[in-house]
């Protein structure tokens, strides 16, 4: 196979990378984080200024550059759909390394040194994403870590087929290549398959073992309310149902003409509140006796089972765990034994009501 193919896979295939992580941004079956990508894009544009100031005019310049390119506009769609999380020390450093990178380029005219310091920061800008995937390896699912891999292979035979002399294009691509394989690994080499990007979980290709026989966990379907969901199959007392999910929107910036079945806002903290996701987790109604309830754990809000519910049985949560001054109010036709009437504040609620959810872990963090 010549230069020239290998230089023609891996424009592909971070091409097609890029695309396909957009695409899992976009449909919310990815959550990176946002800090970890803006670190990423700054990184790349820096690598490749850098690498074009060391290897002038060499072909693999412009896989960078697209690269580069990619990275923002992918670290932009992030920056608006993902959680933020602040940086955290090595994230921090990672940031420090691209400022003296920066710093080394511009102020002492060492290309070199300043790309050394690049090809320093990648592994220490993986280590977050290594610590979420490891805990929970849903966040990252997607055939871009498995597209990069193999692009970075490419971009390596290109630089091999093109050496003389010169090795210091060498240890950047081979750091990417290792810190990209290894996150397909962590995350399943199954994944490589392009379908779960347009949200497919079941195909001509599996994406994991789980999917192969995977009954339908849901049904979405209609009652006095409207759209409702219903259990597809049999929970029991305390089991995960679903994850929530949504942009993080500070409470100034709510629409103010959005009510009924278009509110798809659910109240995070004082100053806070995650918008509609565009799952199934939007379509979960209001009961005052509900058979289920959020938990704000540590790497997410999590509605969770509070008795046994079965299949065909509707799925209903209490939105009043979560209020606190949201000067919201919405009458209740939840048609429960328990019905209030309204749904207010967490601060309205009878306080024999208030202990039994904060018995249960039902009630927001913020409200304890």
């Amino acid at each position: 196979m010549g230069t020239e193919y290998w230089w023609y896979a891996a424009i592909g295939c971070n091409i097609a990378a890029y695309i396909f992580y957009y695409l899992g941004i976009r449909r919310q079956l990815v959550r990176p984080n946002r800090s970890s990508w803006l670190i990423w894009s700054a990184a790349t544009a820096i690598e490749a200024m850098t690498y074009q100031a060391v290897n002038h005019g060499a072909a693999q310049n412009i896989i960078f550059t697209i690269s580069a390119l990619a990275c923002i506009v992918v670290t932009l769609a992030v920056w608006r759909q993902s959680d933020w999380q602040p940086p955290t020390r090595t994230e921090s450093l990672c940031m420090g390394l691209s400022l003296a990178a920066l710093v080394i380029w511009g102020v002492f005219q060492s290309a070199f040194w300043a790309h050394m310091l690049v090809v320093a920061a990648i592994p220490i800008s993986f280590i977050p994403t290594w610590i979420s995937a490891i805990r929970d390896r849903d966040h990252e699912r997607s055939p871009a870590w498995g597209l990069w891999t193999i692009g970075d292979l490419a971009t390596l035979f290109v630089i091999i087929a093109g050496l003389q002399d010169e090795r210091a294009e060498i240890p950047y691509i081979f750091v990417e290549l290792v810190c990209h394989a290894s996150m397909w690994f962590i995350v399943g080499l199954a994944t490589i398959n392009p379908w779960r990007s347009f949200g497919f979980a079941r195909g001509n290709f599996l994406v994991r073992e789980v999917d192969r026989a995977q009954p339908l966990i849901f049904a979405i379907g209609e009652n006095h309310l409207g759209k409702a969901v219903f259990a597809g199959i049999p929970f029991a007392a305390g089991d995960r149902i679903v994850e929530f999910r949504g942009p993080r929107i500070h409470k100034s910036q709510l629409p103010m003409l959005v009510e009924g079945q278009a509110d798809r806002f659910v109240q995070i903290d004082a100053d806070h509140y995650m918008g509609p996701s565009g799952g199934v987790d939007d379509l979960i109604n209001h009961s005052c006796d509900p058979n289920a309830g959020l938990r704000f754990c540590e790497h997410g809000i999590f509605l969770h089972a509070i008795r046994d519910i079965a299949p065909g049985e509707e799925i209903a949560w209490d939105y009043s765990t979560t209020l606190y001054e949201s000067r919201w109010q919405m009458a209740c036709r939840c048609r429960t034994h328990a019905c209030r009437g309204t749904i207010g504040d967490f601060a309205e609620l009878a306080e024999d009501v208030r202990e039994y959810y904060r018995g249960l872990g039902l009630v927001a963090p913020y409200l304890q």
